[in-house]
């Protein structure tokens, strides 16, 4: 893996250990070497991330769409920077950019492009893993959520193991690493649909 999409909130919540969580995880991810591809804001968790991988000498790639530059003050610090023209543009260069995506705590933007990710993994328009880190026990809920889907019968058995989640950022890492991707929707015989 040598660049991730890491999908984060561009708030800052009271509670201060999110913020240093995101600054954590960016200086882990530059000493290892991963590249970061992120929002492209100034603000939050996003900011806290790339600061922080950029201050440990990583490569950080920000994406953000044209009406956002100012609303998120974009950040020109990073690496290299681009703007496009809409969320689905980017989005898709999230996807076209990284070897794999990382959740960390945000709010509906962050839940949009990690439910994006996990539906293109199923559909089979990318075979890249997908690690949420759940810190805090801040992703509890949707990761009930997700089972309870696959109990019902929402989410395929061959699908259930697209998400992979851990409190612990190398944990999780090493999982990412090991990823075997899924057989996509495309792929399957009618009976398994």
């Amino acid at each position: 893996m040598k660049r991730l999409a890491v999908y984060c909130g561009s708030a800052t919540p009271a509670d201060p250990r999110y913020i240093d969580l995101a600054r954590d995880v960016g200086a882990a991810l530059a000493r290892e070497g991963i590249g970061i591809v992120y929002g492209g804001g100034r603000l939050g968790l996003m900011g806290a991330l790339a600061a922080s991988a950029l201050l440990a000498g990583g490569e950080v790639i920000g994406v953000i769409p044209e009406a956002l530059v100012r609303d998120e003050v974009a950040n020109h610090d990073c690496t290299d920077l681009h703007i496009v023209d809409t969320m689905h543009e980017r989005k898709a260069a999230f996807t076209r950019y990284a070897d794999g995506f990382l959740i960390l705590p945000g709010g509906v933007g962050t839940m949009d492009e990690l439910w994006e990710a996990v539906s293109w993994a199923q559909l089979g328009y990318h075979a890249k893993p997908i690690g949420v880190l759940n810190a805090f026990g801040f992703y509890d809920g949707l990761l009930a959520f997700n089972l309870h889907m696959a109990e019902v019968g929402f989410v395929r058995p061959a699908h259930q193991s697209i998400i992979m989640a851990e409190t612990e950022l190398d944990l999780l890492l090493t999982r990412m690493r090991a990823h075997e991707p899924v057989m996509p929707i495309v792929g399957m015989a009618p009976d398994t649909l």
